[in-house]
């Protein structure tokens, strides 16, 4: 088609303002509220509450979050390339976060009310069904709007707010949901019903959040807008055919995504099951205030780097360095919660996963924007790029719960996942087309 190229499809060249970077980063932020309030304490505490007799709650919890990461899976590049293909008046992206971000909220209630393990999975993956819609409209908002040197820096902020929602979400959690954790730490479901009210108030304050947090972005920031006539065809084997993107075709895409996906396997097999390696390992007498300490110190050294990270980055005009040493330090903090099991030993493990998951967060984001196919399609590149932050939440339950009863416990499991990131991180030096 001749012609210029819409501003929708055009390779960016004025720098993002900071207040749209700033919008931009908050709804991020509120969305992962949405997502880590549950993951790090409510699934945990309601797996242990409703889990049928004889059924341990490592597995009720393994099979919940599975589901939901399954479900994740499909619906970040599904919706990022709904929104590829969305023309309306509001822009591509904008409308799918509006709507992500208040079903994701109603899926939540969903939650709160949840009084089996049925209810539990079905909400759950409802969850990541919404909020995912809303993260691949965020994320591909990157590469529509921001130039290629700024990108470090715009996925520092976008990183730091996913940090703060991190500990947000678990400290809406810890504290609206304190009875219930109360009840678990000692020694199971509280009688009477008191653990779910807890649970429920913590999501019904997590809720809140995600739809409030969004706003501004929504209301104060335009989108640029698809002409109708450039809209890609619309077809079911079209969106399948997009789920596959070819590692021969473009090598540097596939091992970028195989590079995220290892690394963010071996974060995801450290988190998964802290609430219970405080509780059973270290037996701290109040785990979720152990999780949320844990989280904060962790997010304290985050902050520290993952801003710092992303303009060193764009400054120096290389991503490889950064996310190779990025992974060996993640890998070192992994080591450390496998090898000195104490409580101290844990503050440090935090801290140096804070200071290497930051760095990671924010250059890494830039390396994969710079690797994508076609403007045409940033979305739903995004979105294939997107199940590398998601697959592992699918295979970390699975490897997890066996390590744990059946291959040497929680020393065995946090072995593996330093070797995973490690594994990770030495790939990135296969790419070629990013320095």
């Amino acid at each position: 088609m001749s012609g210029p190229a819409p501003e929708a499809l055009a390779e960016p060249s004025l720098p993002a303002g900071r207040a749209w970077t700033a919008a931009l980063s908050l709804a991020n932020g509120a969305i992962w509220v949405g997502w880590y309030g549950p993951l790090q304490i409510l699934l945990a505490l309601q797996a242990a509450e409703l889990a049928p007799p004889g059924t341990p709650k490592e597995s009720v919890l393994a099979w919940v979050t599975g589901a939901g990461a399954v479900v994740s899976m499909v619906a970040n590049p599904l919706f990022g390339a709904l929104s590829d293909r969305t023309a309306s008046r509001f822009g591509r992206r904008t409308p799918w976060i509006a709507a992500g971000v208040a079903g994701g909220a109603g899926a939540l209630a969903l939650l709160a009310g949840a009084r089996s393990v049925a209810v539990m999975v079905l909400g759950w993956c409802l969850v990541q069904l919404t909020l995912n819609a809303a993260f691949a409209a965020i994320t591909a908002a990157v590469p529509d709007r921001v130039p290629r040197r700024q990108r470090g820096a715009v996925g520092g902020w976008l990183g730091a707010a996913q940090i703060l929602g991190v500990v947000a979400g678990t400290g809406l959690a810890t504290v609206a949901g304190g009875v219930a954790a109360g009840g678990v730490a000692a020694g199971g479901a509280a009688a009477g019903g008191g653990a779910t009210g807890g649970v429920a108030a913590g999501y019904l304050a997590c809720a809140g959040f995600v739809v409030l947090g969004t706003v501004p972005y929504v209301l104060w920031h335009r989108d640029p807008v698809l002409p109708a006539g450039r809209r890609p065809a619309l077809s079911l084997r079209a969106l399948a055919a997009g789920f596959w993107i070819s590692p021969r075709r473009h090598p540097d895409l596939g091992w970028a995504w195989l590079t995220r996906f290892l690394i963010n396997l071996g974060n995801a097999l450290a988190l998964l099951y802290l609430l219970y390696y405080l509780r059973d390992v270290l037996h701290r007498p109040d785990p979720g205030g152990g999780v949320l300490v844990l989280t904060a110190v962790n997010g304290v050294t985050l902050l520290g780097t993952v801003v710092v990270g992303g303009f060193w980055s764009d400054r120096a005009g290389r991503r490889q360095p950064f996310v190779l040493w990025s992974g060996v330090i993640m890998t070192v903090a992994t080591g450390l919660l496998a090898g000195w099991q104490t409580w101290p030993g844990a503050l440090c493990a935090a801290a140096l996963l804070g200071v290497g998951f930051g760095v990671f967060t924010a250059v890494d984001f830039a390396l994969m924007t710079q690797v994508l196919p076609a403007a045409a399609h940033r979305g739903k590149d995004m979105g294939v790029i997107n199940i590398a932050n998601a697959l592992p939440q699918v295979a970390a339950p699975a490897l997890a719960a066996p390590i744990v009863h059946h291959l040497g416990g929680y020393r065995m499991l946090y072995a593996v996942a330093a070797a995973v990131g490690l594994v990770g991180a030495l790939l990135v030096r296969r790419i070629r087309g990013v320095a």
